[in-house]
């Protein structure tokens, strides 16, 4: 896989609740009304293949899905996302903005799941290579605040119905990379309003791209 960084490639993260699709889109407005050009995509999904691998994992019906089969399918996905929309951004010079990327599977996977980090690190040297987000903004809240937004939304996907034990080995998980990997990671209190989160995402956009 060859890597081109004469883009940008930023990823969004934060457990349920967290804001990060508000805050996603006032990001790409920012950057679009700062002469940036932004490709936007998610995970999992972006792509026609993508896109109905995110069916089968966020179905309900699909309760039986094994942990392991999860993590692999999260990669497949990923894989799509990569090849058809990331590299070629990145070597057209954009930004990318990617709600989640191999961050949420050392999350759900490897914390919520509990298959542990190698097993999830075992499939993401095959699938990535050495590819990683040049940022990533991690949205953190405390659990029981973030289950309490989501539960006004509508039917829950087949992550959302998960215990509050999960989730606090999902941001558990989230902690210790931000933890590990402080170069690239910027935690955010996302238990703040909308226009705190905001000011805390600006300014750390400004001093990462030097606007």
């Amino acid at each position: 896989m060859k890597l081109a960084k004469r883009g940008f490639f930023i990823s969004l993260e934060g457990g349920e609740g967290a804001g990060k699709s508000t805050q996603n889109k006032r990001i790409v407005k920012w950057l679009i009304e700062h002469g940036k050009t932004v490709v936007e995509a998610r995970e999992p999904g972006g792509t026609v293949v993508s896109e109905q691998i995110r069916k089968v994992l966020l179905d309900t019906r699909n309760a039986g899905l094994n942990a392991t089969a999860e993590l692999l399918l999260m990669f497949a996905a990923r894989s799509q996302l990569v090849q058809e929309v990331i590299l070629p951004a990145l070597n057209d010079g954009k930004i990318i903005v990617c709600d989640r990327f191999a961050d949420a599977s050392y999350a759900y996977q490897g914390g919520g799941r509990e298959l542990g980090r190698e097993a999830v690190a075992a499939v993401e040297r095959l699938v990535l290579k050495e590819l990683q987000p040049d940022l990533t903004l991690l949205f953190d809240l405390p659990v029981e605040l973030g289950m309490k937004r989501v539960a006004g939304r509508g039917a829950a996907d087949r992550f959302e119905i998960e215990s509050i034990r999960f989730f606090e080995r999902v941001r558990s998980a989230y902690l210790q990379r931000a933890e590990t990997y402080p170069q690239r990671f910027r935690v955010i209190d996302a238990s703040r309003d909308q226009e705190q989160v905001w000011r805390q995402v600006e300014n750390i956009l400004k001093a990462e791209l030097g606007i």
